[in-house]
């Protein structure tokens, strides 16, 4: 069973991201203030539900919610700060979105900076622990899927719709084929031996 809140401050938000390891597309965060009479069974890490269950989770978390937001970081960006900055980014600008204010913020992971003056604690496996971070998890794994979604129609070779941009055979075979896109993250290494080759 999931706990509602870690600190004892009326107003904490949790929050998380979604597409840290992939090769293509953003890197998408979630924050989420959760009502202390909240209540949902089946919510869980979101990579432990099926995506037909975080689909139907995800409009009950946001009406039920007090306040969410979601915040897609380009491959641009990852580029240029790294993945696990550009993680901690999104998700700080999710926090930033928050209305009200979050008195206390609760991260997923190990890694996090402060966001202005506000508490926090960050917690390892905290996805499967607290429902704020559970859920914000499901939204950031929900929208980026998404937006997936989205690109794969301008880019179909590359079956975004079903790989979501992770490093399957599949996605690689069509990088080392049709070469890269504005969506690919440079910086990471795409194939065994890099690829130059760009698409416009």
């Amino acid at each position: 069973m999931l706990n509602l809140k870690f600190s004892n401050e009326t107003i904490e938000c949790g929050t998380d991201e979604a597409g840290r390891g992939c090769l293509a597309g953003p890197v998408t965060a979630a924050a989420i203030i959760l009502p202390d009479d909240f209540e949902l069974h089946l919510l869980n890490d979101s990579k432990q539900l099926t995506e037909k269950v975080r689909e139907k989770l995800k409009p009950i978390i946001e009406e039920k919610s007090i306040s969410f937001a979601v915040t897609h970081l380009e491959p641009l960006i990852i580029d240029k700060i790294n993945i696990l900055n550009a993680s901690i980014k999104a998700m700080q600008e999710s926090i930033l979105k928050l209305n009200p204010k979050p008195l206390y913020i609760i991260v997923d992971g190990n890694r996090f900076k402060p966001v202005e003056d506000i508490p926090y604690s960050t917690i390892v496996k905290g996805d499967s622990k607290y429902m704020s971070i559970a859920a914000a998890s499901v939204l950031a794994k929900t929208y980026r899927d998404e937006y997936m979604n989205k690109i794969h129609e301008e880019f179909p070779m590359y079956n975004w719709k079903q790989n979501k941009g992770y490093p399957t055979k599949e996605h690689r075979e069509a990088i080392r084929k049709y070469g890269t896109t504005k969506y690919h993250r440079m910086s990471f290494r795409l194939l065994p031996e890099q690829l130059k080759l760009t698409l416009e």
